[in-house]
């Protein structure tokens, strides 16, 4: 297989995540010191339909570590779910002496990764989400970033709120997972956290949570809303009608996926980079890179694909007993 791998190429997928530079530069300079020529394919899966492919040489991954975003671009691509498009997609590869692909993203362009494999092009997935729902993986590029810069301006809110003694309801990114939303809810001192795994769909019970929390004297209150629960404007209206409280309703949105990664997504995202090209060197194909018990390791696509992942059932225990 070492061999027979002469060229690889590299595409982002997805929504981009802070990291995905840092992989794409770990995967450029890896493969080139391992004696391999690189191409880049931008904007994923599309850009390899159109035959939007660059050579990639050192040079090009310079100075890109610290930014944010992806220097190749990312497209969502539903036409990849179809076989007509998946077997143009590997004639294009073999078109252009493609023998491999890392492909960095989540679990929709594993599926397009698992699909290039069948027809014959090695594929390894780098885990490039912000959502952190990966399941066969501890870590995933771009949520360190996304929950810091989520709790910054959460606490930039929670002062004006304490100023004017409101109830803030707070939304952050997550599509329907929570983990954002419960790192946030534990780093911002949230009264309540509302994750889409475990909320029931019960407003009066945070009515009275915020009504009893006024009258022991608690002047403001901080509620996180995941992505997944979503409607956080018309809650807010609808809480500040029962309580007499004056509640607003924040949206962070996409700022979530933007700005300089931290040192954990950079590094990260640089060894995973490094373990993708060498494991596909060592013959493997139809891999996702993870990281779990402390060390970078990898599964098959399909194995990983039906992992189920949900929030640890302790750590969110500890979320309600923080608010008291």
């Amino acid at each position: 297989m070492a061999k027979e791998l002469k060229t690889i190429a590299v595409l982002t997928s997805g929504g981009d995540a802070p990291g995905m530079n840092a992989a794409i530069r770990s995967v450029v300079r890896t493969a080139i010191f391992r004696g391999l020529k690189v191409k880049g394919i931008k904007k994923g899966y599309n850009g390899l339909l159109n035959e939007d492919i660059i050579d990639m040489e050192p040079r090009h991954v310079s100075d890109i570590i610290q930014r944010g975003g992806t220097v190749l671009g990312t497209a969502r691509c539903l036409e990849f779910m179809k076989l007509e498009y998946q077997q143009k997609g590997a004639e294009i590869c073999q078109k252009h002496g493609i023998d491999g692909i890392v492909v960095i993203g989540g679990d929709g362009s594993y599926r397009g990764a698992q699909a290039l494999s069948r027809l014959g092009i090695n594929t390894v997935g780098i885990p490039g989400t912000i959502d952190l729902d990966i399941a066969c993986s501890e870590y995933t590029i771009g949520f360190d970033t996304a929950v810091n810069t989520a709790m910054q301006a959460i606490d930039k809110v929670k002062d004006t709120s304490s100023s004017h003694e409101r109830c803030s309801i707070i939304e952050v990114m997550g599509r329907h997972a929570g983990y954002i939303a419960l790192w946030c809810g534990i780093a911002n001192g949230a009264e309540d956290i509302l994750l889409p795994e475990k909320y029931q769909y019960d407003e009066q019970e945070i009515i009275n949570h915020i009504i009893g929390s006024r009258k022991k004297g608690k002047t403001h209150h901080l509620i996180i809303n995941a992505e997944g629960i979503g409607h956080s404007t018309s809650m807010a209206r609808r809480i500040e009608a029962a309580t007499g409280i004056e509640t607003r309703a924040t949206i962070l949105g996409y700022m979530q996926r933007g700005g300089n990664p931290t040192a954990m997504d950079r590094y990260y995202a640089s060894i995973m980079g490094a373990y993708a090209v060498d494991i596909m060197l060592g013959g493997k194909t139809n891999r996702v890179v993870g990281y779990r018990h402390g060390d970078f390791t990898d599964f098959d696509i399909e194995e990983a694909l039906q992992m189920q992942k949900g929030i640890d059932e302790y750590q969110y225990e500890i979320a309600k007993v923080l608010t008291i």
